[in-house]
């Protein structure tokens, strides 16, 4: 067998909602390798999703020796992978053991709202008792809101992990007990992946990085730490929380497996890995990422801008330890690419996701058909964990193309939604806009985008946007290729293949038409069904 040849790669560990990749990438962001697979989603009551974190852990430790395989069979050692980084899903809620490293209960995902009633307690509560500032001093009614708001950036939603974490202990006895004896390690995904790869139980290493930390509810996004007054508020104990690290630092080396001595680099949620793996690291520029949900966001520097029109305060990314952080304002969309899963694999209309286009294309328009997608809710701008899914506009003219159709429209138009909340906090119009993930495969779904929303919808060639972010954290940790988050030019050579421009073909007449008969449908599916406090 020849020698295999020696180069400098960079790893990238997605752990997105449905599927984890490795995926192996050289200084110019060319893949060299890589391996993806699915894994089980359960949905075992209305509004639940789980996962097993075991599972996550399995396909992850899978997906990178198989990579490595393919590294190797393409002539290159697996010596030639000089550091790997971590992205994921955000928001997911891991609950595990110290003593035995092993999860208590299945993961609570993002999308999941079971947690309607917990969060009405939590508004109860920010009511009536409100927030501790000071000794003393209590935050309530209005004045709890703005509070939770100026400290998280955030409001109280079934969205973040503070609330799925308070369910898990009001409802899981083991959970209940381990956070009673000390025994309980809470942490979203890349907390989970990244305790399993450094060596588990036995090197108890317990970290979270800033900006998935800033999507729990627990995180003060001014100074970067845990606040107290916030677990006082959800009575939760400090010894559960991870050590808080950034976006870019070496945090150790992998344990075990084919890349067993690789320093670990990165860590950061995959909506800021796509704002990073677009270049979009200065104030003003902005992203749309396309998967399970779809996620826009809009860097503004190193302030934090407040929305006042249902955008979320977050860390775009720390650059190394003691680095002053670059905020972000962001838009989440829960249901994205998720809607035509549920047209494949529960109505059966298509067979493979690509379908929808093709099916979508057969009709020119959706015979007055709107979809408002809210299998959990709704999240940005509406903040309705009480709205419900609706197709509305049904007639005996209606067919499958039509409906294909209002799922593709429904996509553009909370797009839109997000982007118009964003010119009203920002004062700024945004002309084009940068797209990734898997939905921006289809041609008709971003002209679509383009007409409804009316501007241009740019989609670079390579589309690996979330995996590259984390993959560039991960080298500018340890310097390699010269990268630096905190100087974007030594970027320059990365990711400069083309793009692709949708242009707006839609008058301007028939936009608003089409844009105030979303409107009139989101009303409709508000408030179907609201939250109890039962505590």
């Amino acid at each position: 067998m020849p020698s295999l040849k020696q180069g400098e790669f960079v790893g990238s560990l997605d752990c997105g909602t449905t599927s984890v990749r490795f995926i192996v990438f050289d200084k110019h962001a060319d893949i060299v390798a890589q391996h993806q697979l699915e894994f089980p989603q359960y949905y075992p009551n209305p509004g639940w999703h789980e996962h097993d974190a075991d599972e996550i852990q399995q396909h992850a430790d899978t997906c990178v020796e198989e990579a490595v395989k393919a590294l190797e069979a393409s002539g290159w050692a697996k010596e030639s992978v000089k550091v790997i980084g971590i992205t994921n899903q955000r928001e997911t809620a891991v609950a595990w053991s110290r003593q035995t490293g092993k999860p208590l209960c299945k993961a609570i995902v993002w999308a999941d709202s079971r947690t309607k009633n917990t969060v009405a307690h939590f508004e109860h509560k920010l009511k009536t008792t409100g927030i501790q500032t000071s000794p003393g001093v209590w935050n309530k009614e209005q004045s709890g809101i703005d509070t939770l708001r100026e400290i998280t950036g955030l409001p109280l939603s079934t969205y973040f992990s503070a609330i799925k974490l308070r369910w898990m202990i009001d409802n899981y006895p083991d959970v209940a007990k381990a956070h009673e004896a000390d025994d309980l390690l809470f942490g979203t995904v890349e907390s989970w992946v990244a305790y399993n790869l450094l060596g588990g139980v036995q090197k108890g290493i317990h970290i979270s990085e800033v900006t998935n930390a800033s999507r729990t509810l627990l995180l003060n996004t001014s100074t970067l730490s845990w606040e107290p007054s916030l677990l006082e508020f959800f009575g939760l104990r400090e010894s559960i929380l991870p050590k808080l690290v950034s976006t870019s630092e070496v945090y150790g080396n992998i344990a075990y497996g084919a890349l067993a001595g690789v320093p670990l680099g990165a860590l950061v949620g995959d909506q800021q890995a796509a704002l990073i793996g677009n270049k979009c690291l200065k104030q003003g520029e902005a992203k749309c990422t396309y998967g399970t949900g779809a996620f826009l966001l809009f860097c503004t520097g190193d302030e934090i801008v407040k929305s006042n029109h249902g955008l979320l305060s977050t860390v775009a990314y720390q650059a190394g330890p003691g680095l002053k952080p670059v905020y972000a304002l962001e838009g989440s969309i829960a249901v994205a690419g998720s809607a035509i899963k549920w047209l494949r694999d529960s109505m059966g209309l298509i067979k493979s996701a690509a379908d929808v286009n093709t099916l979508a294309e057969k009709e020119p328009h959706t015979g007055g058909v709107y979809f408002v997608t809210a299998f959990s809710g709704l999240l940005a701008p509406y903040w309705d964990p009480g709205a419900a899914g609706l197709l509305i506009g049904v007639s005996q003219y209606t067919n499958p193309s039509h409906i294909a159709r209002a799922t593709l429209e429904a996509n553009a138009f909370q797009t839109r939604a997000i982007i118009e909340s964003m010119k009203l906090d920002s004062g700024t119009d945004l002309k084009h806009l940068k797209v990734d993930g898997g939905m921006t495969n289809g041609d008709l779904a971003m002209s679509i985008l383009a007409d409804i929303g009316g501007f241009s919808v740019v989609r670079p060639e390579m589309r690996e946007s979330t995996a590259l972010g984390s993959a560039i954290c991960a080298g500018a940790a340890i310097k390699l290729f010269g990268w630096d988050l905190t100087k974007p030019e030594t970027l320059n050579e990365v990711n400069t293949k083309g793009s692709r421009e949708f242009t707006p073909a839609l008058a301007e007449a028939e936009r608003q038409k089409k844009w105030e008969g979303w409107q009139r449908a989101v009303e409709r599916s508000k408030a179907w069904e609201s939250g109890v406090d039962s505590q």
